[in-house]
């Protein structure tokens, strides 16, 4: 197979967008799924739809494939109004969590089905069916397995084939709905990296949905949060971890304390010591103050801007977690360096480095 030119970045390339959902709103039996939700995708980008369960990225994602009506809201191709067209129409490739193989076909059967059922009009002839298959199979580093049934494969070697399976038809944008979340965990990992090379190589426009937070910011150009039907922001993996738009992107990404805050004339207090964190403008009066582990570093007991005890201590990779039980009964989770001697039962001060700050109410 010839090689595949190496594709442009979507930074690279103007802000042009090929997916645009405009005002979507979806309810099931009066229960709202998705409210009023805006989003661009651009040319060549592979995004994230992230979220726990309920939040209504699945639905969103099968909004924009056509296989779910949305109530109210737009969603265009290319510019194009897509709302009314057929999944057929809308030109999407779609690869489901559980593969979704035809059993009793073959894997070079399962990846050229698409075309075969095509209208004969726009049917490839028997050879150039054969010769996309065998393509498709060197792309999917599935070379040799050809002639072997799904119940032959491994989980991720299945998950190959539906991506290989939906590639086949040539589609505008790529659509996946968790297509690892069925592996475990080291095939997850492992097939990260390959579906970030394949995406490389196609430079097709894709959309992934996940509730794993690693999996989209290791992946992903850009993450969409949501939580309960509402697009809580949309940005690069720094943008949403660095800085996270709401409380909610804040303490869904990664582990986050948050503390009482009092701000004066653009400062922020907490127990009444100055914290070296930025205020949102026109903030006074109360406000939260969440911090990433890291953010806390031990002092002395009685210095600092909280206390607390020592109530465990373990390894994590190259760091060490530091449990801190405070007064209130609370715990905080503190990230030290391997280094760092600290014991269980150390009475300890938390000296606030960083932080978010956002307003109460």
């Amino acid at each position: 197979m010839a090689p595949i030119s190496p594709v442009a970045h979507p930074t690279e390339r103007s802000q042009a967008v090929d997916i645009r959902v405009a005002g979507v709103t979806k309810a099931f039996a009066g229960s709202a799924a998705l409210h009023d939700v805006h989003l661009d995708v651009r040319p060549g980008e592979l995004l994230a739809l992230l979220g726990p369960s309920g939040s209504g990225k699945t639905t969103l994602l099968r909004i924009i494939a056509g296989l779910v009506e949305a109530d109210n809201g737009q969603v265009f191709f290319g510019g194009v109004d897509a709302t009314s067209l057929s999944v057929q129409k809308r030109q999407v490739g779609f690869v489901f969590q559980h593969y979704a193989l035809f059993k009793h076909m073959s894997v070079a059967d399962n990846i050229g089905y698409g075309l075969r059922v095509r209208e004969r009009a726009n049917r490839p002839s028997k050879a150039e069916i054969r010769r996309r298959t065998s393509e498709l199979l060197d792309l999917v580093q599935l070379s040799g397995y050809e002639s072997r049934f799904p119940a032959q494969l491994s989980g991720g070697q299945r998950q190959r084939v539906a991506l290989a399976r939906a590639l086949a038809v040539e589609p505008r944008v790529l659509l996946l709905d968790e297509p690892f979340g069925a592996l475990d965990a080291k095939v997850r990992k492992d097939l990260r990296a390959w579906l970030r090379d394949i995406h490389e190589r196609t430079g097709k426009t894709t959309v992934f949905v996940t509730h794993d937070q690693d999996e989209a910011l290791e992946l992903a150009d850009r993450v969409a949060v949501l939580d309960r039907g509402h697009l809580e922001q949309v940005g690069s993996p720094d943008d949403v971890q660095d800085h996270p738009a709401t409380p909610f992107v804040m303490t869904f990404l990664g582990q986050a304390a948050r503390f009482n805050a009092d701000i004066r004339d653009g400062r922020a207090l907490v127990n009444g010591k100055l914290v070296p964190v930025a205020a949102p403008k026109d903030t006074i009066g109360q406000a939260s103050l969440y911090c990433r582990p890291w953010h806390l570093k031990p002092v002395h007991a009685g210095h600092g801007h909280h206390q607390g005890i020592i109530s465990g201590v373990r390894r994590l990779g190259s760091m060490r977690r530091i449990e801190v039980l405070q007064v209130d009964g609370t715990k905080l989770e503190v990230e030290v360096p391997l280094v760092t001697n600290l014991r269980v039962g150390e009475q300890i001060g938390l000296d606030i480095l960083d932080g978010v700050i956002f307003r109460d109410g």
